[in-house]
């Protein structure tokens, strides 16, 4: 008899369907109600005991576990799915003579039948089915081409306002149909979060929404922390279902989805064009993007007679909202610099309401989008407020351009310090030169220095730093571990620095010296080096004497550090300037090195490059594994690899110079033999 089946597992299971049920409960409230009941230590505690518990005893976790949220599972390939009933599109219009034509031939059709309609938003994201049997989650598939659709069943777990089980009473079988948004509070978020790792950020809330459902790995789905919104309720036995639209959404509310509440019942046409006149105007205030109305048939026993055509029903219809868009003149166009030195064209416009907000200020993004757009002084420019919530201009008024205008001529100087700009071969910006006597850049870079995911020194704000630079006390990032007491009491011109704030200020730069080296490393401001950028190389190389010491070929091999960003790397640590900066910090007492930096292990001295989707792990987790095991993970291939680890799918090109460079290729079996034999 093995250990396990000698247990007496049955309080375990307990224990964790407990557990489930809690976590359950608490998402419910929060996600579906608005309400936490517990301090999200307390939930995240609860939350690592399942967890833990399900790594134990892995026989008695559930498909279902509210664990499944923060995903972790890797999906190698989206197996296209057939729909058991086809999701039609909506026949869409921009013309309200269009609604009034389909609501009097819907009124011809029906004859004399009493009826009503819904009106409900039209949201801005992805359109996907969800099957559940039993009150079960069984299966989630994206619409596709309306017939057939991809299934990211893994990913949509991860989803918090799609139940994985249902509450109270629930039909047998049905399918649950809705769209996956990405709320605007946390796009923005993940937008910012990716500027400061140095890549693209995302277009739009739906083109993001699109892309993290096909992300393989589920875990990075859960980060983006999207919102399903249910609007269908459909099943293969009709008469199980509300036979209106209204009580079938009611229905869902109950059984734990998040419907939303500006759906609104409408009697005719007036109570339509209010509904749109509404939303027209209000749709700004929501925390997520719409561009539109769906009217529906409310009856449902009505949609046969009113049937289909080739395309859509037509029991239902969606108006669209134009983008909107309105022309204001340009008054000038400032040139902003920010710490990297990069400059940017932004238009200053005539005060236009536009949105639900008064826009001044629109980027004209660089050089190139003010020739492409063809900008002449004094123009009335179009701003548009689309799926985006940025305005933007899109174009140019030309009935409105005066006679003679001349086109505008990008500066060629610094705006701040009057060096001559430059252009890096192959980018589209352009940037001053004067990194150190450039205010701006200082500035920017100060700020850089102690935000919160860099050296943290929360009392060292834009203000106080501006103050501390006009003092003369502080021009770069290692002045501010020389700052003494007595220089800062009574600082400004009303004194705004006092005892106990110069105590409090001069307590915070002190506990940034324990900030660790990876976070200094970001906190330094090299260019293209984000939060994720500088932890990969820090852990790479260990310490800082090593990292500036490490030629462009060798900062090349870190993974997912390209050519520009290692010219950038050897570039800031071969000038005298910020070595000197980097030495004063280094005495200031700031962390240089790290404790993983001395990790040791049986891939101790081994370099591997990672391709593909495996079976036990997934790509960061087979990551993770090889740092833990002392060996190094690096994002391109070259003579220094010791394996190319391959797994599904892996790619041609790095499989081609793998065998080029004569650099074995292992596969995820070999690699976990690797670690065997080496231990032993």
């Amino acid at each position: 008899m093995d250990l396990f089946s000698a247990i007496d597992t049955e309080p375990i299971r307990q224990k964790m369907e407990q557990l489930a049920e809690q976590l359950d409960r608490l998402n419910y409230e929060y996600y579906m109600n608005d309400r936490s009941l517990v301090s999200d230590q307390e939930f995240d505690a609860m939350l690592r005991q399942l967890q833990d518990l399900e790594q134990q005893y892995p026989e008695l976790a559930s498909p279902l576990s509210p664990t499944k949220r923060v995903g972790g599972e890797v999906n190698k390939a989206f197996r296209q799915v057939s729909h058991r009933f086809p999701m039609l599109s909506l026949g869409n219009t921009y013309s309200i003579e269009e609604i009034e034509d389909f609501e009097a031939r819907t009124r011809k059709l029906l004859d004399g039948t009493a009826f009503s309609y819904t009106c409900e938003l039209k949201y801005d994201g992805v359109a996907i089915g969800l099957t559940y049997r039993h009150g079960r989650l069984v299966q989630a598939v994206t619409r596709g081409n309306g017939t057939v659709g991809d299934d990211i069943t893994l990913n949509a777990k991860t989803i918090p306002t799609i139940p994985l089980r249902l509450r109270g009473d629930y039909p047998d079988d049905f399918e649950a149909r809705g769209e996956v948004v990405y709320p605007f509070e946390a796009f923005n978020a993940m937008n910012l979060q990716r500027e400061a790792d140095s890549l693209e950020p995302f277009a739009n809330p739906r083109n993001a929404a699109s892309g993290s459902l096909k992300l393989q790995d589920s875990a990075e789905c859960a980060k983006r922390k999207l919102m399903f919104c249910m609007y269908f309720l459909m099943g293969p036995d009709e008469a199980l279902l509300p036979d209106t639209h209204f009580g079938r959404l009611d229905w869902a509310r109950q059984m734990g989805f998040k419907v939303q509440p500006y759906i609104q019942e409408c009697r005719d046409i007036n109570d339509i064009k209010a509904f749109i006149d509404h939303w027209d105007r209000a749709r700004w205030d929501l925390p997520f993007g719409i561009d539109g109305i769906v009217i529906k048939v409310n009856q449902t026993p009505l949609w046969d007679r009113l049937g289909l055509t080739a395309k859509s029903p037509r029991w239902a219809i969606a108006y669209k909202f134009k983008a909107e868009r309105v022309s204001t003149p340009l008054q000038s166009i400032s040139y902003q610099v920010g710490r990297t030195g990069k400059v940017t064209p932004v238009a200053n416009l005539q005060p236009v309401w536009l949105g639900g907000t008064t826009v001044r200020r629109a980027t004209l993004v660089n050089a190139d989008f003010i020739q492409k757009m063809d900008i002449h002084i004094g123009d009335h420019l179009f701003i548009e407020k689309g799926g985006e919530i940025i305005p933007k201009v899109v174009g140019v008024d030309l009935d409105q351009r005066l006679p003679g205008s001349m086109p505008v001529a990008y500066v060629q100087r610094c705006p701040e310090c009057g060096t001559p700009l430059l252009r890096v071969e192959g980018e589209a910006a352009h940037y001053c030169p004067n990194t150190d006597g450039c205010h701006p850049q200082i500035i920017g870079r100060l700020e850089h220095f102690v935000s919160r995911k860099a050296m943290d020194i929360e009392s060292l704000g834009p203000e106080r730093l501006e103050l501390l630079y006009q003092a003369g006390l502080v021009r770069n990032i290692a002045d501010i571990y020389d700052l003494r007491r007595e220089q800062l009491i009574g600082l400004g011109t009303d004194a705004t620095i006092q005892d106990k704030s110069a105590d409090n200020l001069l307590a915070a730069i002190d506990a940034s010296r324990q900030v660790p080296f990876e976070r200094v490393l970001f906190a330094l401001g090299i260019r293209y080096v984000g939060e994720v950028g500088a932890r990969k190389i820090a852990r790479h190389f260990g310490n800082i004497d090593a990292l500036m010491a490490a030629s462009v070929e060798e900062l090349a091999q870190v993974e997912d550090v390209g050519e520009v960003t290692a010219q950038a790397v050897n570039q800031w640590f071969a000038d005298p300037v910020h070595q000197t900066i980097v030495q004063r910090l280094r005495a200031a007492g700031l962390q240089m090195s790290g404790q993983w930096a001395t990790a040791s292990g049986p891939l101790s001295g081994l370099t591997f490059v990672v391709s593909g989707v495996f079976e036990n792990y997934s790509r960061d987790g087979i990551k993770a594994d090889i740092e833990q095991h002392g060996g190094r993970v690096s994002g391109s291939i070259s003579s220094k690899t010791s394996y190319l680890l391959a797994g599904e799918k892996m790619g041609p090109e790095k499989r081609r110079k793998a065998e080029s460079l004569g650099v074995p290729i292992i596969s995820e079996t070999e690699y976990q033999k690797l670690i065997v034999e080496a231990e032993s």
